[in-house]
């Protein structure tokens, strides 16, 4: 068997390559440690650096809120555990914030290169990168931001609840909801697959067209 290790952007519906790595909080086997739970995995390009920082200190304020919907955070960057440390330390000392959640010391790049993470003109430093992975290992949701732009937390968070909503109630969620611009929380209901449910449709759903109704949760 070989060697090689896989690079390159995953699919969306993959399941999460299995990796040992090390973290503040000890060895980690990902995604096999977290079975039965969602994972927030989520990569910066480096440690004592001001928009990193801004990041951090914006997930460790929400990890209550990721944790009550069975979510579990996990960073990343190519930097060695000693610099990790020392960094989670200094935002706790300076900012008074303490970081809940492990982070990957992945300072060989294979994590990196397995999840795509290293791109053209960026030298080895990882881009912004966020990979929402399900109970079962598979990844849902990835989202991918340059260096020079920090993420907002809130849209992962956002993100996480409507994947589990969709999931549950077998529905499809409009931009920006739960304050959508013209459905504000309501859910879309999949389209018909039939002709027969086409037209029976809109006799006992709210909506514009056979193809596009929606309800309250």
């Amino acid at each position: 068997m070989s060697n090689e290790i896989k690079t390159g952007i995953p699919l969306i519906g993959e399941r999460m390559p299995e990796v040992e790595v090390q973290t503040t909080h000890g060895l980690k086997n990902i995604p096999k440690d977290y079975e039965g739970k969602w994972l927030v995995l989520f990569s910066h390009p480096g440690d004592f650096t001001p928009v990193c920082t801004t990041e951090f200190v914006a997930f460790a304020k929400r990890a209550d809120e990721f944790k009550k919907l069975n979510a579990e955070l996990v960073g990343h960057s190519i930097d060695q555990v000693f610099s990790h440390i020392k960094w989670v330390q200094w935002i706790e000392e300076k900012l008074d914030t303490k970081i809940p959640f492990p982070v990957i010391a992945d300072d060989m790049g294979r994590v990196a290169m397995k999840l795509g993470m290293i791109h053209p003109g960026k030298g080895t430093n990882t881009v912004r990168a966020v990979f929402i992975i399900d109970p079962k290992g598979i990844i849902r949701l990835m989202i991918y931001y340059p260096q020079e732009i920090g993420r907002q937390i809130d849209e992962v968070l956002r993100a996480l609840k409507a994947l589990q909503i969709s999931d549950e109630k077998k529905v499809a969620m409009p931009e920006n909801w739960p304050n959508n611009e013209i459905l504000k929380d309501k859910v879309i209901i999949p389209p018909p697959k039939d002709v027969a449910t086409a037209e029976e449709r809109m006799k006992n759903a709210e909506g514009y067209d056979w193809w596009f109704t929606y309800k309250s949760l």
